[in-house]
């Protein structure tokens, strides 16, 4: 089909619409384009640009993240799909632009990662994907998995698992399945996070209180626990929760910056508590991470005197 076709130019036109205006070699040259012609578009200061091996962007300029998206895809092949932090920018699920961009691919194939591409080659291609168009990506545990398997800020594994589980994006069990059945490299953050969002565990700070409190070797606390009066009355839902000391302890992140219609829930929360026998303490995450000293002494003290006194009626249910 002659370059200068209307067939030619309609189908290169189609396909450029179809993938953000990013296109392969072998693609351009299906459309009817001839290497003469394809090498005229990328010549220096042409209206195209290389973004990988055989991969161009037919417009001047830097390429958006989708573009990004679609070179990384076209550089894995056929089937690839998109996972760790690019697939998590792609659903929805995070705002930050990836600083890489992961591409599963099956375990025969041999591409190599590239500029801003990671190749994954893997046994376990998703079954199932999210489609935008054209491009695919893996549905949020597996991304979240595979975005996790590769941090290595603890912190910051917390931060991306009970951040998505805290607000729905992908149920704990989901989470939990895919660690069992992915790949075990990499793979000891994320099990410590899922364990401590099992067990309750919603934000950094209060994963950084917890590992504070193993290192003193006090109780471990219920995390978000659920607590009820007697008679059945919701009383709250405190960061931490002792049991058999009748202590609450509150991670407060705003203390000092919190608006007022939050510091009066705050305090009323904190009157609700103390009004049922709770013994109810507050730290902020600066207090944990540069005075844990003074934060277990009264911790340690306060739990003393809580279990030295009869127990508050109060039942707990653990965190769901």
């Amino acid at each position: 089909m002659p370059e200068d076709s209307g067939p030619a130019r309609t189908a290169l036109a189609a396909k450029l619409r179809a993938q953000d205006n990013v296109i392969s070699r072998e693609q351009a040259l299906a459309c009817g384009l001839s290497p003469r012609a394809l090498a005229h578009r990328v010549r220096p200061g042409g209206p195209w640009r290389r973004l990988l091996c055989g991969i161009y962007l037919a417009q001047t300029g830097a390429p958006s993240v989708p573009q990004q998206e679609m070179a990384a895809l076209l550089h894995g092949g056929s089937g690839s799909v998109l996972t760790g932090p690019a697939a998590l920018r792609g659903l929805g699920l995070s705002a930050a632009e990836p600083g890489r961009f992961d591409v599963l691919v099956p375990a025969a194939r041999r591409p190599r990662s590239a500029a801003f591409v990671t190749i994954r080659r893997t046994t376990r291609m998703p079954q199932r994907v999210i489609r935008e168009g054209s491009r695919f990506y893996a549905l949020p545990p597996r991304a979240l998995a595979d975005a996790a398997r590769f941090m290595r800020d603890l912190g910051e594994v917390r931060a991306l698992i009970a951040g998505a589980v805290q607000r729905g994006d992908c149920p704990l069990q989901a989470l939990v399945r895919e660690l069992r059945q992915g790949q075990t490299q990499n793979s000891a953050r994320l099990r410590q996070v899922l364990g401590e969002v099992a067990a309750g565990i919603r934000s950094i700070a209060e994963g950084d209180f917890l590992d504070l409190i193993k290192r003193a070797r006090l109780p471990v606390p219920m995390f978000n626990a659920r607590l009820y009066a007697a008679d059945g009355t919701f009383i709250a839902k405190p960061d931490a929760w002792w049991p058999k000391a009748g202590v609450a302890a509150e991670v407060d992140s705003k203390e000092w910056h919190l608006k007022p219609a939050d510091w009066a829930r705050t305090m009323g929360r904190h009157a609700r508590m103390t009004s049922y026998g709770i013994l109810v303490l507050h730290f902020t995450p600066g207090q944990i991470r540069t005075d844990p000293a003074t934060v277990v002494a009264v911790l340690a003290d306060t739990l003393r005197a809580g279990a030295a006194r009869p127990m508050p009626p109060v039942t707990a249910r653990a965190a769901a």
